[in-house]
């Protein structure tokens, strides 16, 4: 998650860093963690991902436990906004790609407007995540998100043809894709519940509307009832998160997913 940086007062959460990594982890386990997450037990063990070229119906697929090992990388302290680029490292980095967080936020796309407000803190205009990166990542100004095309962007510079962008579809294909053995980007929140506070803004003729609490994890597994993420604010890894209930945020959040083949 992603507070405004200079209006905390009146917008306490916008994106994906809200307080300092510890506040976050509290929170998450004292409030969300007899509802929604659980812990897995000590040591996690990697199970079994079916190969790419196994042959095996959906059906098939969902009855498995599919869960990666993948690496688990921090957002903060140097990025303050950049739960996106970190959880693409996470995913690049499985696929046995030479990178790291600092970066992608080098060279993932920005989109240059200046943010603009009224003398209460009201958004007057701004850029538009689909475009680049809005605001400063590093948290020394404002900063907010980006969204799938220029992360797919990236994902074609180190695998070169093999970005995957399952936006817009549905959540039983992403679970499909994951399945084969690519973890995926995906949006959502930073409790994994449906957002109820959201902002808008123009972008030239544009009108971006988007919700405050806005955050980007790595969807590493999925069995029956859970999915099991790496969060790069918490630095949780493979929390277990309701699946129902992460489809349904997910789905609030336009159904955004990135990955590769």
């Amino acid at each position: 998650m992603k507070p405004w940086h200079f209006i905390g007062i009146l917008l306490p959460l916008l994106g994906c860093s809200h307080g300092s990594p510890a506040e976050n982890q509290k929170t998450l386990k004292s409030e969300l963690e007899p509802i929604v997450i659980q812990e897995i037990p000590e040591p996690i063990q990697e199970m079994a991902v079916p190969k790419p070229n196994q042959n095996l119906d959906l059906q098939q697929k969902r009855d498995k436990q599919i869960l990666m090992n993948v690496p688990m990388i921090e957002q903060n302290p140097e990025l303050k906004y950049g739960c996106e680029v970190t959880s693409l490292a996470m995913v690049l980095k499985y696929a046995g790609a030479e990178t790291d967080k600092m970066r992608l936020f080098n060279e993932i796309k920005k989109d240059s407007d200046s943010l603009k407000r009224t003398a209460n803190g009201d958004i007057i205009s701004w850029g538009n995540p689909a475009e680049g990166f809005v605001g400063d990542m590093t948290g020394k100004r404002a900063g907010y998100a980006v969204f799938d095309k220029p992360m797919v962007d990236l994902i074609n510079k180190y695998l070169p043809g093999r970005a995957v962008n399952l936006t817009g579809q549905e959540f039983e294909a992403v679970l499909e894709h994951v399945a084969e053995g690519n973890p995926a980007v995906v949006w959502t929140t930073g409790d994994y519940r449906i957002p109820d506070r959201w902002e808008s803004w123009t972008h030239g003729k544009e009108v971006i509307k988007t919700p405050l609490d806005l955050h980007a994890v790595v969807l590493v597994g999925f069995n029956d009832t859970s999915v099991y993420l790496n969060d790069p604010l918490s630095g949780r890894k493979q929390v277990q998160v309701n699946k129902n209930r992460f489809i349904e945020t997910w789905k609030a959040m336009q159904s955004r997913a990135v990955s590769y083949r």
